[in-house]
C-alpha cells in the first residue's frame, strides 16, 4: 500500500493520466454478471472553468477557488450485449475538503442515477479513498486504492435505499498507460 498519502489533492494528482480499466460487475438482483474494459482519462480542470462554475450554480453554491476539479472521460466496451457495444461519457467531479481526511464531492451527474449528485468522501487508515453517494432510491459506496504507483483497484456496492439490500457489486483493476505520461 502507498504510505503517507493523506490529502485529496495528493490522491488526485496520483490519479491524473490515462488508465486501462478491467471491470467485473455482478448484478445480484438479476443473477447476472458483466465484464467490461475501458479507457479512462482523468485530468485536472481549473476552478474557473465554465463547467465547474455551472456545477456550483446547479448546487446554489458560491464558487470555491480552493476546490479541486477533475474531468473523468471514459470509453467502455462490454460483453453484456451480443454485439459488444461501446459507450463513452464524461463526468466532472469537484472535491471540497472539510479537512485532510474528508470532504464533499459535487458532480455534474451521478453514476448510479443520472442527475446531479453529491457524495461524502473520506480516507481510511490505509489511505483508501471511500466515496458514498445517496440517490433517490439507491446508495452507492466505492473504495479506491493504489496497489502501486500505476495500479488502482476499485470496489463498489450499490444498495437499495429502502431496505439496504445489495443490488450490485463490482471490482475494477485500473492500469496506467505509461506512454501517456510522456506527453
Amino acid at each position: 500500500m502507498t504510505k503517507n498519502l493523506t490529502t485529496i489533492s495528493q490522491f488526485i494528482e496520483k490519479s491524473i493520466g490515462e488508465w486501462k480499466s478491467i471491470r467485473s460487475t455482478h448484478s445480484l438482483a438479476f443473477q447476472e454478471f458483466e465484464n467490461s474494459t475501458s479507457k479512462i482519462y482523468i485530468k485536472n480542470i481549473n476552478s474557473k472553468n465554465k463547467k465547474v462554475i455551472e456545477i456550483f450554480k446547479n448546487y446554489k453554491l458560491s464558487l470555491n477557488l480552493e476546490s479541486i476539479a477533475i474531468s473523468i472521460k471514459w470509453q467502455a466496451f462490454s460483453d453484456w450485449e451480443e454485439d459488444n457495444m461501446s459507450e463513452a461519457d464524461e463526468t466532472i467531479l469537484i472535491f471540497l475538503p472539510n479537512d485532510e481526511k474528508s470532504g464533499i464531492v459535487l458532480r455534474n451527474k451521478g453514476y448510479t442515477e443520472s442527475f446531479i449528485s453529491s457524495s461524502n468522501y473520506f480516507f481510511d487508515e490505509e489511505n483508501n479513498l471511500h466515496i458514498k453517494t445517496i440517490y433517490k432510491s439507491k446508495v452507492s459506496e466505492e473504495r479506491i486504492s493504489f496497489l502501486s504507483t500505476h495500479i488502482r483497484s476499485r470496489f463498489s456496492t450499490i444498495r437499495n435505499l429502502e431496505n439496504y439490500s445489495v443490488i450490485q457489486t463490482s471490482h475494477t483493476s485500473e492500469i496506467r498507460n505509461l506512454a501517456s505520461l510522456k506527453d
